[in-house]
């Protein structure tokens, strides 16, 4: 019975290298104690190649594998998970290092390093990491070819040009499938976890959640319009409606989900624009007011909202056409929606609903009463800050009457408890105010610190109406942007000095960063923004049909038309040899064919030179030049690699050869006995 065979020392190398360049992307997201783990499990595996360290038995498995379940366990809380699950995979990536004996195990570990490689996108699926992917897989494809017996297993460089030219084999039928091959869900498209401040908005709205958001530069989505971009001050971009309040906290109500939008009227001119939405985690989806959309995956809710059947879970792209002078629901409210518009907790912000009925007094027209307060915190001493104080108990209290300082959520808390307190049904619609053009693509960026929240108020015959206080105190806010109202506070992205969108004002800086989002902004329409119904609408275009059994065939004609010709000069005749010696001696070979005077098998260098030297005497120099070279190099010199200058001299030789041999040999001489 044979021995196994053991990996070879420079295969191992290989294996190392590439475990390093997979694990790099992961990184970020685990705790250091994993790092010193890997650093573990190659020293010992080194030393194991060595032989001075033997290998671990299986009790020492078994306690690591139960420490590995048990680490994490306590970084994550539980063993299910995403988190939980690629943490696992990592530890049993490396683990298996102290177990590989044959180049059967290394391959076990190669491929679990294609799988590594997929779970990165699970976190990220920007370009940037695609391209260093794509590195990835060429060291493992790389790796692969180092541990073959194949003149890479002893030459780095070698294999690593094997490995980018099977790549670049591969990208044709890459093309082809991802064109044609149906749009199933992506990896990635989990539900991932994610807080406040990866992914925007949230449930729910204390009066300083806004305000935090606000000190985030990531990127919330993108807009591109159909025609003229609106005016800053016309991107609401509503996102959800916060009607409970407990006193300090506005949620959403949940209370009427599932029910159908009530009756509504388009008014004005209509906006059609497209969205690229990051995920988000989240089902509401980004629009203006009075919006439509034919795309199945999302719907309208009952209070006039876009929202996803289905967490937005990866980069999504819908179409939208709005009518922002729109009517919402000018019909009366029915008494779920009356009752939920009006609610107020009992023993919070008794001076606030004391002067909202002096108010109501003053001002028993409800449109009156809403112009007056809006004076109010035009004509008092509000003030508009990222800083605001904090706030006990009763919140709209302290701002309204204390501090007179705060941010748009503060604002539009106070104004709808004085609403509601009044009998006017009102709610806080949260969103996003504004958005910075990008004249590269003519599409608008949206921010996380462009969050903002403002006031619907229903009135008769009118509707749904949007009120926004913070325009009162503010107006550079609405019309600017937040990084000119926070020009004299110097509070804008203060805790983000590397942010690029600070900079704005530098013409170089600015033009680099909009250039790459544009890229960027690309790669996420036409690449992850490329799912079933865009890929339809391909088809479409492309080929004038969506039926799938027309497109498989097409697809199929596609294959066999890059795969045969790729498998035929792959596997051509004078691609069997790649040795520059024996090709040397095939092109004289078949040279001399021509002339009758081939080697014949089995016969040597010598003694085949002896015999075309007797049928072509003009030529014995060159001959006696050409087998002295080709002699020399093969079997003189040692090592895999012949050297580079013999080999120059052996092609010269043999060139000036084939030009001094005459087209056919005189006489008997050309006799093969």
């Amino acid at each position: 019975m044979t021995a196994p065979a053991l990996i070879p020392r420079n295969a191992l190398a290989w294996l190392l290298t590439a475990q390093v360049v997979v694990l790099i992307p992961q990184l970020p997201r685990l705790p250091i104690w994993v790092s010193v783990l890997w650093i573990v499990c190659a020293v010992w595996r080194v030393q194991i190649q060595r032989m001075r360290w033997s290998y671990p038995g299986p009790l020492l498995k078994t306690l690591a594998m139960l420490v590995a379940v048990a680490g994490v366990f306590g970084e994550q809380g539980s063993l299910l998970g995403l988190d939980a699950a690629v943490m696992l995979l990592l530890l049993l990536f490396m683990l298996k290092l102290l177990e590989m004996r044959t180049p059967r195990d290394a391959l076990v570990v190669i491929y679990l390093g294609f799988f590594i490689v997929a779970t990165a996108f699970l976190f990220d699926q920007s370009i940037l990491l695609a391209l260093y992917q794509c590195f990835s897989v060429l060291v493992l494809v790389a790796a692969l070819v180092g541990l073959q017996q194949t003149p890479g297993r002893n030459d780095p460089a070698r294999a690593l040009r094997t490995g980018g030219v099977l790549l670049l084999q591969a990208v044709p039928l890459m093309l082809v499938l991802f064109i044609f091959f149906p749009r199933v869900g992506p990896l990635w498209a989990v539900n991932a976890p994610g807080g406040q401040g990866s992914v925007g908005l949230s449930e729910s709205m204390a009066p300083g959640d806004i305000a935090d958001l606000a000190m985030s530069a990531n990127l919330a989505f993108r807009v591109s319009f159909e025609g003229q971009v609106p005016r800053q001050d016309e991107l609401y971009w509503r996102a959800m409606t916060l009607e409970s309040f407990d006193g300090r906290r506005w949620s959403h109500s949940g209370l009427t989900a599932g029910r159908a939008p009530g009756v509504w009227q388009a008014e004005g001119d209509a906006v059609s624009y497209q969205v690229v939405t990051r995920a988000t985690g989240q089902l509401w989806a980004f629009s203006l007011r009075g919006a439509t959309t034919n795309d199945s995956s999302l719907m309208l809710t009952q209070d006039f909202m876009l929202q996803a059947r289905r967490p937005i879970n990866q980069t999504m792209a819908y179409s939208v056409t709005s009518w922002p002078e729109s009517l919402l629901h000018p019909e009366p409210l029915d008494v779920l929606q009356r009752r939920i518009n009006l609610a107020l907790p009992e023993g919070y912000d008794p001076r606030t609903r004391a002067w909202a009925q002096t108010l109501r007094q003053r001002y028993p027209d409800d449109q009156q009463l809403i112009n007056a307060l809006l004076v109010h915190f035009n004509r008092e001493p509000f003030h508009y800050t990222l800083r605001p104080d904090r706030l006990g108990k009763h919140t709209n209290d302290e701002f309204l009457f204390d501090s007179r300082r705060g941010f748009c959520a503060h604002y539009a808390g106070a104004m709808v408890v004085v609403l509601r307190e009044v009998g006017i049904p009102a709610r806080v619609v949260a969103g996003y105010q504004g958005g910075e053009l990008n004249p590269r693509g003519n599409y608008v960026l949206v921010h996380q610190f462009d969050a903002h929240a403002w006031v619907e108020a229903w009135l008769p015959d009118r509707g749904w109406v949007s009120f926004d206080p913070t325009f009162q105190v503010a107006p550079e806010r609405i019309e600017q942007g937040l990084q000119q109202a926070m020009a004299g506070e110097g509070s804008f992205l203060e805790g983000s000095p590397l942010a690029g969108v600070r900079y704005r004002e530098i013409g170089w800086v600015n033009n680099l960063r909009l250039a790459w989002d544009d890229v960027n902004y690309q790669w996420q329409l036409r690449v992850l923004g490329y799912q079933s119904e865009r890929q339809l609408e391909t088809f479409r275009r492309w080929l004038g049909t969506a039926d799938w059994q027309r497109i498989g065939l097409i697809m199929l004609i596609l294959i066999a038309l890059i795969m045969i010709p790729l498998a035929l000069w792959t596997l051509r005749p004078e691609r069997g040899d790649r040795d520059p010696r024996k090709r040397a001696w095939q092109e004289l070979n078949q040279r001399m064919a021509r002339l009758g005077l081939q080697a014949h098998p089995g016969e040597g260098p010598r003694d085949w030179q002896r015999r075309l030297c007797e049928a072509l005497p003009e030529q014995r120099a060159a001959l006696a030049e050409f087998f002295d070279q080709y002699v020399l190099l093969t079997y003189a010199q040692t090592g895999d690699r012949p050297n580079r200058p013999m080999l120059v001299e052996l092609r010269l030789s043999l060139q000036r050869l084939l030009k001094s041999l005459p087209r056919r040999v005189p006489g008997p001489a050309a006799s093969n006995d």
